[in-house]
């Protein structure tokens, strides 16, 4: 061992990763909180880090758990390891967390929770546990995590900050794509030449040849397991002599067939016993022993040769010596004795309380087909799925496939593994098993939902472009199956078109919306189906022939009382009608429900674009603060699934009339050059408005004018498309280009008049009076102004205020122009459209009047995430409200509470109102 300054004793070469260690430790005891992924090469060291880790967490709680790799498909297993030393804690927890986590651990019976509401548990549990000492949790082998741990693990990892919490993760090198990669990381890295032949010299006894000694040094490049196992591979004769050839094989190779033979020079009994301990990955000495009697084996006596021999320690748990003992312990059986040993463990098992594990050790034995094997399985899949476990599920009923006899239902078996792994979002892997559920007889209906899932996996995983054929297939399908299932398509196929927006060749909308048509009406004519037919016809037959059947559709939506999955279905595509019916009051109300419905619901895979449909009708309604308190939420929820998408489109609507030159491109940018939505016609649609608007705000016309054209060039997207072409108006009148211009506002009054509303002729009629002169003109300002102000649409209102008192200025009448620019800068101000602002100070001061200096607002102070905490404090949220809307811990909550009362001088939450206006940096 080598001496450290900073704790009694670092591993020989480690000082580096040691020091790291000691600092996470200090942070800990210090208040704050702690994650780091350790990762190297097999053998490398890092578990001897872990263990180093807890040496030194004097003052400390330690929680461990280590991933095994035949345990990945069951459901929840390594976060019941690590969570399960500490559920004494779990009667602080709110109550839904606390029957999330009762349910995922078989505690408790109920619906299945939303796995971000598991890892909010988790997080809320860990923080109670360390609010009596800082708590130190390990992980090891981290790469053999089942799925959902790993990724529950990892929300809780990126939400930690001052809850005295340290999860330090040890893998093997990860690969691409691992929910482990996003954390901070610490890399292992092979020994130096000195420290290898320290530790070597250190394990080695007896005379080693110097060749030798070069050879090992040689072929094990610093890493630490070999430098101490392959001198144990060679012979007395081959250490002092130097007889023998080099190994050529990869080090991992030599390592494990060392560890291989070394299990093969055992007894009998003593590799069997290694082989029960192999398979049974929960390292429960008790089940080991049950299972060993089962095979008339004595474990203890038998396992004492291996003991000795430091493969094996059968202790309070079964521990092997490295991963690479257990997979050589495994590989040294032939089939019969694995067969043999999984059904002894099976046996072994209790049914009550472990009846998933018990089903897959009875499948692992099962050597042809079996229908009951298979049965088991499958009940195994509903009560993994009951608890959440879906991956599980999806293991479970793979394995029960491939073991069921009977092709109808080994297909029908496939089918619902791979809506299992669907819903756990392994994309691949469903579409692997769509393959193998389609080579199986099908009935029609099943036939067709294989087909919709197939589309739903490529919406999902690929882009709506891609899912959008194949949904559009589904449909037809289901057409005479399944009116109900068929018209949940035909609407999911709808809106991947409007998603998808214009495809080169190909009309998607228009195509979507000529097959909803052949569908009969639905028997909910006032809702739903009229919705999708009032869309359809709006493409097909023309805006003035659809709208009508969409507003009174969004009208009986309004009034409807739906249940909670109805309303997440169909309110988003209602939202987005209500936006291109010009429905502004509908979309305020439905946005507003759906968003409160996506929380109460915790139901994410909605939320983010619910929230996205709010800030947009927030952004319209002059709301800017309230936009960007939405983007907050949509990038706090990126952050904690690894999706920032909505996030960045949310950004999208709002910084360009904030007038953040820099932010608007950025985001831009990002969604330009997002691969998932290489392609899709609705990011040109998107940006090109983003940019129109910006440059219109910044007096930048030639580039409003083609951006303007980019974003409304494919007009059945409606939408941005529409508000592409107001923009496209203005921009055209400013660089003369009288005729675009008209035809432009000629459009929009068409479509206005067929909707009718006041949102509708308030646009219209700003559009028309910047191709009109004279008393006209004046009038359609005004009647523009006063519908828009009616209708609530505040941000169009204050605009079309600016673009009337810059046509007055032009006009020459000054009086008249300085009332309209006075208003104008005073709305936008208050709105914080900053540029807009900007343009009406300059064509105000031109009519001679002197814009008052408003007064000097203090310093911006608080972070964007403080501003949010303090906003839904001030709100009267509750800490643990506030964490749970957040994904943080209620300690978090509180510590950044404090750091806003500090910053802003106050000392009660009631002043939180109006002590963080304008205060956010």
């Amino acid at each position: 061992m080598m001496q450290n300054s900073r704790s009694p004793e670092t591993l020989v070469g480690r000082r580096d990763e040691c020091e790291a260690l000691d600092d996470l430790l200090t942070g800990v005891r210090g208040g704050l909180s702690a994650a780091v992924l350790v990762h190297g090469e097999a053998g490398i060291g890092k578990t001897a880090l872990l263990e180093y880790l807890r040496r030194n967490a004097t003052g400390c709680q330690v929680g461990r758990a280590t991933g095994v790799e035949s345990e990945m498909e069951l459901a929840f297993g390594g976060l019941h390891q690590l969570c399960a030393p500490f559920l004494e804690h779990a009667d602080r927890l709110p109550g839904p967390q606390r029957e999330a986590l009762g349910t995922v651990f078989g505690l408790t019976a109920a619906p299945p929770p939303d796995r971000f509401l598991v890892g909010l548990a988790v997080l809320s549990l860990l923080a109670e546990a360390a609010g009596d000492r800082p708590l130190v949790c390990l992980v090891d082998d981290a790469q053999w995590l089942d799925q959902v741990s790993a990724q529950i693990l990892v929300f809780v990892a990126r939400r930690l900050l001052a809850e005295q919490v340290a999860l330090v993760f040890a893998m093997r090198d990860p690969s691409a794509g691992h929910a482990l990669t996003t954390l901070p990381r610490l890399e292992v890295a092979a020994l130096s030449g000195y420290d290898a032949g320290v530790l070597l010299d250190s394990a080695t006894r007896g005379p080693l040849d110097e060749r030798i000694r070069g050879r090992i040094l040689a072929e094990a490049r610093g890493n630490p397991l070999a430098l101490l196992e392959l001198p144990r591979t060679l012979t007395a004769a081959e250490l002092a002599g130097g007889f023998g050839s080099p190994d050529a094989r990869p080090l991992s190779g030599q390592l494990e067939e060392g560890f291989l033979r070394r299990v093969r020079s055992l007894p009998a009994e003593t590799q069997r016993v290694l082989l029960i301990a192999a398979a049974e990955p929960g390292g429960d000495v008790a089940l080991v022993r049950r299972a060993a009697r089962r095979l008339d084996i004595a474990a203890d006596d038998a396992a004492a040769p291996a003991e000795a021999a430091g493969l094996l320690t059968l202790d309070t748990w079964v521990r092997f010596r490295h991963p690479l003992v257990r997979s050589a312990a495994y590989r040294a059986a032939p089939t019969r004795d694995r067969q043999a040993v999984h059904r002894a463990l099976s046996e072994a098992t209790d049914a009550q309380a472990d009846p998933d594990r018990r089903a897959w050790h009875l499948a692992c034995a099962t050597a042809g087909l079996d229908e009951s094997v298979a049965a088991g399985l499958e009940r195994s899949a509903d009560q993994a799925r009951a608890r959440g476990g879906v991956a599980a599920a999806a293991a479970f009923l793979a394995r029960a496939a491939q073991l069921t006899p009977d092709p109808a239902r080994r297909g029908a078996r496939s089918l619902a593994a791979a809506h299992a792994q669907h819903q756990a979002g392994a994309f691949g892997e469903a579409l692997t098993l769509l393959d193998a559920a389609d080579l199986n007889p099908l009935d029609d209906l099943a036939r067709a939902q294989s087909t919709l899932l197939r589309g739903q996996v490529m919406f999902a995983s690929r882009s709506a472009s891609a899912g959008l054929p194949v949904l559009l297939d589904a449909a037809k399908q289901l057409e005479p199956l399944d009116a109900g299932l068929a018209r949940q398509t035909y609407r999911d196929a709808i809106y991947a078109a409007l998603t998808a927006g214009r495809m080169p060749g190909d009309e998607a909308i228009e195509k979507v919306a000529r097959a909803t048509l052949t569908m009969a009406p639905a028997p909910d004519a006032t809702r739903t189906g009229l919705l999708l037919e009032g869309l359809a016809r709006m493409t097909v037959e023309g805006y003035p022939a659809g709208v009508p059947l969409v507003q009174e559709a969004l009208t009986a939506l309004r009034d409807a009382e739906l249940a909670d999955d109805e309303a997440l279905g169909w309110l988003p595509l209602a939202c987005r009608m209500a936006h291109a019916a010009w429905e502004f009051d509908t979309w305020s109300v439905l946005s507003a429900r759906l968003v409160e419905l996506a929380r109460g619901t915790r139901a994410l895979s909605v939320l983010p674009s619910a929230l996205l449909l709010r800030l947009s009708n927030r952004v319209y309604a002059g709301d800017l603060t309230e936009a960007a308190a939405l983007v907050a939420e949509a990038t706090t929820i990126g952050e904690a699934t690894g999706s920032g998408f909505f996030a960045h489109y949310g950004a999208l609507v709002l910084e360009p009339w904030r007038g953040g030159e820099a932010e608007t491109r950025r985001v831009i940018d990002v969604i330009t050059h997002d691969m998932l939505l290489r392609g899709e016609g609705k990011v040109l649609t998107a940006t090109g408005w983003a940019a129109a608007v910006l440059h219109n705000s910044l007096g930048r016309y030639e580039e409003a004018y083609a951006a303007a054209g980019r974003g409304s060039a494919y007009p059945q997207e409606l939408g941005l498309s529409l508000g592409s072409t107001v923009e496209l108006v203005e921009a055209a009148v400013r660089t003369g280009r009288t005729a675009d211009a008209a035809a432009a506002a000629a459009r929009i009054g068409g479509l206005a008049r067929a909707s009718g509303t006041d949102w509708a002729l308030g646009t219209a009629a700003g559009v028309a009076a910047q191709v009109s002169d004279g008393r006209a003109a004046d009038e359609l300002y005004r009647e523009a102004v006063e519908r828009l102000d009616r209708a609530g649409v505040r941000m169009e209102a204050a605009r079309f205020r600016l673009l009337h008192g810059e046509w007055l200025r032009r006009a020459d009448r000054r009086d008249d122009a300085r009332d309209q620019l006075g208003l104008a800068h005073e709305l936008l101000s208050g709105i914080g459209a900053e540029a807009f602002t900007e343009r009406a100070r300059r064509e105000y001061e031109a009519t001679g009047a002197t814009v008052r200096k408003p007064a000097v607002r203090a310093p911006a102070t608080l972070t964007p995430q403080e501003a949010q905490i303090a906003r839904l404090a001030g709100e009267g949220l509750t800490n643990p409200e506030i964490g749970a809307r957040l994904f943080i811990s209620p300690r978090t909550v509180e510590w950044h509470l404090s750091t806003v009362f500090a910053k802003l001088g106050i000392t009660s939450r009631r002043q939180l109102r109006t002590a963080t206006a304008n205060r956010v940096s």
